[in-house]
């Protein structure tokens, strides 16, 4: 088994462009915080029809191939990524200082992540993006449902150059933790 993050399909398609490097989790309802579960995983596409008003307009080209990774029969797996950092937001005021490095709207970032569970920190996650050599596609079951961040997937992959190299990821977590950590 190979652990997936649960990420929205728009953003999965983003990290293989190389526009977006980093990822906001505070962890799904059935969990009690977010919890970096696994370093290297695969990125398990999710959609919701909402997505299209939280994605900023320079995205919204992504929306479409992002939905077709994510139906109601299956699921297309393209992607792997590795942590290369884990950041927690002490300085959520400073958001918008990393805005250009995903593709959420600022609304989106407030009301998805900030006020959901305010409780707890977010985290951003800075990830070093890979893709497949081969896309995998799964049938969708109902042990892929549920609104957790992990899911266990079968099988291996073997996994293609990333996108951007450790030095320009470091470099961004670098500026992560100057702004919000």
């Amino acid at each position: 088994m190979t652990a997936a993050l649960k990420e929205w399909s728009a953003a999965v398609q983003a990290l293989l462009a190389g526009s977006q490097t980093v990822l906001l989790r505070k962890g799904g309802i059935h969990e009690k915080r977010f919890d970096v579960s696994a370093t290297d995983f695969l990125l398990f596409p999710t959609v919701a029809h909402s997505h299209a008003e939280r994605v900023r307009p320079e995205y919204q080209d992504l929306l479409g191939p992002a939905a077709a990774d994510s139906t109601e029969t299956h699921i297309v797996i393209r992607a792997a990524a590795k942590v290369i950092a884990a950041i927690e937001v002490r300085r959520p005021d400073q958001l918008d200082e990393i805005a250009d490095l995903h593709i959420w709207t600022a609304d989106s970032v407030r009301a998805d992540r900030l006020d959901f569970r305010p409780k707890h920190l977010l985290t951003v996650l800075v990830v070093q993006a890979s893709p497949l050599v081969r896309a995998v596609t799964l049938a969708r079951t109902p042990e892929f449902g549920g609104c957790t961040s992990w899911v266990s997937l079968p099988g291996a992959t073997q996994v293609g150059s990333p996108v951007h190299d450790d030095a320009v990821l470091h470099e961004i977590a670098e500026r992560v933790g100057q702004h919000v950590g």
